[in-house]
């Protein structure tokens, strides 16, 4: 902090610098307190010069007051400084006509800001020349979100000079709201002047929904490129997604819904699916007030006995905010009649497709039926935009349509590309990273060419765009390498995984023949034969050589298989999980013939021994799993699940 303060005082323009100097450097000692907060060395520098109180130290026009604001050090420095300072002196301005004010908001000194204000109230509604910011914008873009509730609680929206909330100062200031994620706040009590922030602004000043700023800048814009604001661009664990479900918000959306500044306030079982309603775990004969309260308790509980479910928690309230505040920008903007709302809707319901964000094209398209309709200067539509950026979330909005589907895929470009075609195009390169390995990339390639051919119309899959390619032709041509990479991946792991498998499968064999405590000279039985120990050791032994021999089968078959494209649809991925499975079961039940083993051998029938060797054997099993049941998993879900396209929602789209 200290070095960006010094770095700020030092900036200025040659001349500027080299006519004052001395001046500057007189005031170095005042300077070099103000940032360490030593109060002692600056009182002893203002007794012997009083109007060092106001004087510019530095070359960026900086008092002491603001240096010593924006190093944090010593908020007590600044409060006995602000009591030697008469109250004018307090609206003294830095270099881009920032008061101290501006830069306690604009380095989030919350405090240094309450003392300044009680003293010079006024100084809240001096604007910057950069801008003409006030020091709420300060705040806002800045990202204190503290600093800011304090400013908005002692800030008058009625003030006739300022007008700190009309346009385009209240534009601005939504704009840095969005952009910095203050939706709403975390906590609804404390401050007692709590604002929702951007909703609030919206509510009271509906214009501030369809004002742009001069370069362009607008709310709605900023929330369709926050994917992480929504529910669909969040990866949640099951622990994670578990808690999500159970997370209240029922008390948030009732205390909304008495907001009269609120039009419309949004239903929060659309917003955010409850899968567990509340009111079942806790008993439908509760009273609704008693439910809420036992459901903050039992809340409460969870948290201090769980501190991980807090970040959960705040996120969906993050998620049910921007969906509220998404769904208040489109009613305003609904019911105004700026004559660009067309082309505004437009931009935002692609720019949300591209990011994925289907809470945002559902919001947009509820209150603007005719966005459905927009397409890009390409002719592409939110369908087409949704298959090239492989936006699942988006495109499975076609599913909750009625009688528009089939006019939503027919997508000619003006190259004759196809629907189809799109599909057969390869997938960003963010979007593949998030499946793993370059196999299951080229199955989910497969799965989204698939699932488009099954939607368009018979004749698209052989129509010729401009280049005279079919839609097949274009899929093998842009996959080409990631076919080579995905044979490159799948030989490597069938490898590894057949050296494991034939040492199994030999050590097993050789287990079988040589029986622990040998055989019986005369008749060849073996010797512990009889005992419960030794049959567990035979059944696991023989598993374990079954399978191991199974699994080294079907690695085998990965490596001598013709690895055409449309193999890493089912038939290697297939191959691969019951591979991988077959040799879990080998290594697992080898482990256990080895355990019994050691009890028959060593244990001498004392029960204790099977304690330790249980615990032995479960260390590579454990390391298994951690090291390779993920990848089971994803190529399990990946070619059984219920898959990433299908109807997530009964609510209709058009």
């Amino acid at each position: 902090m200290e070095s960006q303060v010094l770095m700020d005082a030092s900036s200025s323009s040659p001349g500027a610098r080299e006519n004052k100097d001395e001046d500057y450097w007189r005031y170095q000692p005042l300077l070099k307190a103000a940032l360490k907060g030593d109060w002692d060395s600056a009182k002893g520098f203002f007794d012997q010069d009083p109007d060092a109180l106001t004087a510019h130290i530095t070359d960026a026009k900086q008092t002491a007051l603001h240096l010593a604001i924006s190093s944090g050090r010593s908020i007590e420095f600044v409060g006995k400084l602000v009591d030697l300072m008469p109250p004018e002196a307090l609206a003294l301005r830095a270099s881009q006509g920032r008061t101290a004010l501006h830069i306690a908001a604009l380095y989030g000194n919350t405090k240094a800001a309450v003392i300044l204000v009680e003293k010079h109230p006024t100084s809240l509604y001096i604007r910057s020349y950069d801008q003409n910011q006030l020091p709420l914008h300060f705040a806002a873009n800045g990202g204190h979100k503290d600093t800011l509730l304090y400013l908005l609680s002692v800030t008058k929206e009625d003030d006739p000079v300022s007008k700190p909330f009309a346009y385009p100062s209240g534009a601005l200031l939504l704009y840095h709201a969005v952009d910095s994620e203050f939706y709403g706040s975390s906590a609804r009590t404390n401050p007692p002047a709590e604002h929702y922030i951007a909703l609030d602004l919206v509510g009271r000043h509906p214009e501030l929904a369809t004002a742009k700023l001069v370069d362009g800048k607008h709310a709605l814009k900023t929330m369709a490129r926050k994917a992480s604001a929504f529910p669909s661009s969040v990866r949640l664990n099951r622990w994670q997604r578990l808690v999500y479900s159970y997370v209240p918000m029922e008390n948030y959306a009732d205390q909304d819904h008495n907001r009269s500044d609120i039009e419309n306030p949004i239903n929060s079982s659309q917003v955010i699916a409850q899968k567990h309603s509340w009111a079942r775990i806790l008993g439908t004969n509760f009273p609704n007030s008693v439910s809420r309260k036992l459901q903050a308790m039992l809340w409460k509980v969870l948290e201090l006995l769980v501190p991980h479910i807090k970040h959960v928690q705040k996120q969906k309230l993050m998620h049910f905010q921007a969906i509220q505040l998404v769904k208040s920008l489109c009613e305003k903007i609904g019911s105004s009649n700026d004559s660009e709302v067309y082309e505004l809707i437009c931009y935002v319901i692609r720019i949300a497709t591209r990011y994925g964000i289907h809470e945002v094209v559902e919001e947009v398209v509820e209150s603007f039926p005719l966005a459905l309709w927009c397409v890009d200067k390409d002719g592409y539509n939110i369908f087409g935009l949704a298959v090239i950026y492989r936006c699942e979330n988006v495109f499975n909005l076609i599913y909750q349509m009625s009688g528009h589907k089939q006019d939503m895929m027919f997508v000619v470009d003006k190259n004759w590309n196809t629907m189809l075609h799109l599909a057969g195009r390869l997938a960003p390169f963010d979007k593949l990273n998030l499946v793993p390995g370059a196999a299951l990339q080229m199955q989910r390639e497969l799965q989204w060419f698939k699932e488009v051919e099954n939607l368009v119309t018979p004749g698209y899959k052989e129509y010729q765009n401009e280049g005279n390619e079919f839609p097949s032709m274009v899929f093998t041509k842009e996959h080409k390498k990631l076919v080579e990479e995905g044979e490159k991946w799948m030989k490597d792991t069938a490898k590894s995984c057949t050296i494991a498998a034939a040492l199994i499968a030999t050590i097993a064999f050789a287990a079988v023949i040589t029986v622990p405590g040998g055989t019986n000279g005369t008749n060849g039985v073996p010797v512990f034969s009889k005992a419960n120990a030794f049959i567990v050791f035979i059944v696991s032994d023989a598993i374990s050589l079954f399978t191991s021999t199974m699994s080294l089968l079907m690695f085998l078959s990965i490596l001598t298989s013709r690895y055409a494209e449309g193999d890493f649809l089912y038939v290697l991925p297939k191959r691969l999980i019951i591979g991988l499975v077959t040799l879990f079961m080998s290594i697992t039940t080898m482990i256990l013939a080895f355990s019994s083993t050691l009890y028959l051998v060593f244990g001498n029938n004392k029960e204790w021994i099977l304690i330790p060797v249980a615990a032995l054997a479960c260390l590579p099993i454990t390391s298994f799993v951690f090291l390779q049941f993920p990848l089971l998993v994803d190529l399990i879900s990946s070619t059984y699940g219920p898959g990433i396209f299908g109807k997530k929602s009964d609510r209709l789209f058009y």
